[in-house]
């Protein structure tokens, strides 16, 4: 059954002001036309300019309610300014995507104190610097979503990224203790644990025929999961239709973990 990019429609996305981080490229990118498509009004932010730009571009010129704006998420101050801006342009965020990671390979002794800043500020600090500017808007509308994206990496001890398993891991505890502090607001906080989604940055870069023949041999489900995968999970948490999902982990690694 060729069912795997169907998506949903979920009429309570329309108009709801969408906040995603990393979402000129891959997973991100995947979110941002997701919830286009959904009439949700989509802010988003990234370092690569020329990317979002040209997102945005192609998405406004449909006829959906898009805003790039280019920023180094690991700049607090910056990232505060974009946030703000966004909102400004399209409303009070309700909906929050971390995304943005780096799943860069390093060993132990490669990373200082400096590196190991930089490593957890890109997949774990912005994170919360994000919902710490955003949840009062959700508190001000009535509650929202807090998605926060983890990895199955650090669950199955994959080597070769030492610090970016602990972020992720981190992610996760994020996750829930937010839930536990924002729930008697209605707001929900869940975290998307993508499996090895077939990202052109993947497929540049790690993707070979020995990692080909272990996605087989791991997976339950034959293919590969793609972003729009991701994507459609996150539509979902994002919406009325998860109202009683918190707290929780929701695996998209077609059955690897």
């Amino acid at each position: 059954m060729k069912d795997a990019q169907a998506t949903a429609v979920y009429p309570d996305l329309k108009g709801r002001t969408v906040l995603i981080s990393g979402g000129a490229s891959g997973i991100g990118e995947a979110m941002v036309r997701a919830f286009a498509a959904q009439g949700a009004a989509v802010g988003f932010v990234d370092l690569d300019r020329e990317a979002g730009e040209r997102l945005a571009d192609r998405l406004s010129s449909a006829g959906h309610r898009v805003a790039f704006v280019h920023c180094d998420i690991t700049d607090e101050h910056a990232y505060k300014a974009a946030i703000q801006r966004i909102a400004d342009a399209l409303g009070p965020v309700t909906v929050l995507l971390n995304n943005a990671a780096n799943d860069v390979r390093h060993g132990l002794e490669e990373v200082d104190s400096q590196r190991f800043e930089r490593l957890m500020a890109v997949n774990l600090g912005h994170a919360f610097l994000a919902a710490r500017e955003v949840v009062p808007m959700m508190k001000a509308s009535g509650g929202g979503a807090i998605i926060n994206l983890g990895s199955i990496g650090w669950m199955m001890a994959s080597p070769g990224y030492p610090v970016y398993a602990a972020s992720k891991a981190a992610a996760h505890g994020l996750t829930r203790g937010l839930a536990r502090d924002l729930g008697p607001h209605g707001i929900r906080v869940n975290t998307l644990v993508p499996g090895w989604v077939m990202t052109e940055k993947q497929l540049a870069l790690w993707v070979d025929d020995e990692a080909r023949e272990l996605i087989a041999r791991s997976q339950c489900l034959p293919g590969s999961v793609e972003p729009v995968h991701i994507a459609n999970m996150a539509l979902f948490l994002a919406s009325g239709a998860s109202a009683m999902c918190t707290a929780q982990n929701f695996i998209v690694d077609g059955g690897w973990v």
